[in-house]
């Protein structure tokens, strides 16, 4: 392995100082190592909210890894612009002989990295990258010959089957934290600076940062065995809620395979198979990058969808006169989370019941929620949408109220978000609009007044969903 007398190890959606692949192989390889992060403005510029609680989220969790890494003997330059300039200019002016970083595995990601890797050689600075954000990743577990999965259960078989304690070690960065380097003096840009503004993402119950992803790991676990049980009744304190920080690596995904894979129990199984679908759709965007904006399946990359914008802003508004899908939407536009049933409810929705294009509903998500994942976000609607690998059949459409009475029977969850229904019966609660007007009025709720109807019959919009599918599958 190549020594190097310095190097810069490039911060992005790993945050945190433990467990940290690029981090120790740069320290295990350089007699001092720097550490860096950009807030790009390529990604920064596009969002279209200046109170964005993923931006907050970032910068809290830089301003704790900041501190961390002070700690540790080292300090973090935080810089400002775009990633494919300010790389390789810290590069040049620490003067380090390599530029070390954890693998991306999105294509405008992917073409980024590619450039800075040109820039960086230009200049004669090596740039490595490291395996860090999943357990197995691009080639490593295919099939028999030598082909990507395209369906989810062989590949959980052969993924199980190839797993050892080996690929679940973690990466001991404390064992060369004397090779860390005291950057030079540097300001941490504020909130301000960076053109955004404070949310409510502490309010919300969701921590930022390594500690934050601690305290939340922490009381999951004392709860992980009964996963399998709770974790489809959004009423209930059954996941774990550590999405956001998966996305932004504020903890280890190794360190959270390893939990389920020792407690090995029932609920331990399930949580492990979530993180395994995880590992699946980033090897599915790294085989086929196209389904960004296409369809996995050809056969549907040619729906008939009516996609009528009325209905659209309904769903977005929460305004469909469906107890759940209203509770879902106000639970993603007032908290940037959504419960990961109600996202595969309220997708199918939006594209069986609506008939919408599902990229339409996927831009949504992208938009508001915290943990958006590209890779897990495209593979999510997808699936719903039965335009993707292993996706459910086109024929399977989610009954709204059938999905309510069974996940949220006392409509607890809907109760929450939907206050204008709490004084209904929970026989009613899931389709108000049974209730007669004497009964709507001991509610305390007027269906087409103070809760809208129906906007669609879901027996009619069904039948119209199979009806565009099978015109794709004919087409």
């Amino acid at each position: 392995m190549t020594q190097y007398d310095s190097a810069l190890v490039w911060l992005r959606r790993d945050l945190r100082a433990h467990d940290h692949a690029a981090l120790y192989t740069a320290l295990k390889t350089s007699r001092r190592v720097f550490c860096g992060f950009v807030f790009d403005t390529e990604i920064l510029d596009k969002l279209p909210a200046r109170n964005d609680r993923r931006v907050e989220f970032i910068w809290r969790s830089i301003v704790e890894l900041r501190q961390v890494l002070e700690g540790l003997g080292g300090g973090l330059i935080v810089r400002h612009g775009r990633a494919c300039d300010e790389i390789p200019r810290l590069a040049a002016q620490l003067k380090v002989e390599a530029v070390f970083a954890n693998h991306d595995y999105e294509p405008a990601m992917v073409a980024r990295d590619r450039h800075v890797e040109r820039m960086l050689r230009e200049s004669g600075t090596a740039f490595l990258t490291c395996k860090d954000q999943v357990i197995f990743e691009k080639d490593e577990v295919l099939t028999r010959s030598g082909r990507p999965f395209a369906v989810f259960t062989p590949y959980k078989k052969t993924w199980l089957g190839k797993l050892e304690p080996f690929f679940l070690r973690p990466y001991p960065v404390e064992k060369y934290r004397q090779r860390l380097a005291w950057p030079p003096a540097a300001t941490l840009p504020t909130l301000a600076e960076l053109g955004f503004e404070k949310t409510n993402l502490l309010e919300l119950g969701l921590p930022p940062g390594m500690s934050g992803a601690r305290k939340l790991f922490g009381e999951f676990k004392a709860r992980m065995a009964l996963y399998h049980e709770r974790r489809d009744f959004p009423a209930l304190a059954g996941t774990s809620r550590l999405s956001v920080h998966l996305r932004f690596g504020t903890i280890s995904v190794r360190e959270l395979a390893r939990a389920a894979y020792i407690e090995a129990g029932r609920g331990a199984q399930a949580w492990l198979n979530e993180l395994i679908w995880r590992d699946f759709y980033f090897m599915i965007l790294h085989h086929y990058p196209q389904v960004v904006t296409q369809a996995f399946r050809p056969e549907y990359g040619a729906l008939q969808f009516p996609n009528d914008k009325k209905l659209f802003a309904a769903w977005c508004g929460a305004r469909t006169g469906y107890p759940l899908i209203d509770a879902a939407m106000r639970q993603i536009n007032q908290t940037g989370y959504m419960h990961n049933r109600l996202r595969m409810v309220a997708a199918s929705f939006l594209v069986k019941d609506l008939h919408i294009d599902w990229r339409w509903g996927e831009r949504y998500f992208a938009r508001h929620l915290n943990d958006f994942d590209l890779a897990a976000n495209n593979g999510g609607w997808q699936w719903a949408a039965s335009t993707g690998c292993d996706a459910q059949p086109y024929f399977r459409i989610f009954n709204p109220v059938t999905q309510s009475q069974k996940f949220d029977p006392r409509g607890e969850f809907i109760r929450k978000y939907v206050p204008e229904l709490a004084g209904c019966d929970d026989k009613f609660i899931h389709a108000p609009w049974l209730m007669t007007l004497e009964q709507q009025k001991k509610a305390g709720v007027t269906i087409g007044k103070d809760y809208p109807a129906p906007i669609v019959d879901h027996a009619a919009a069904r039948r119209r969903a199979l009806a565009i599918y099978r015109g794709a599958k004919k087409g």
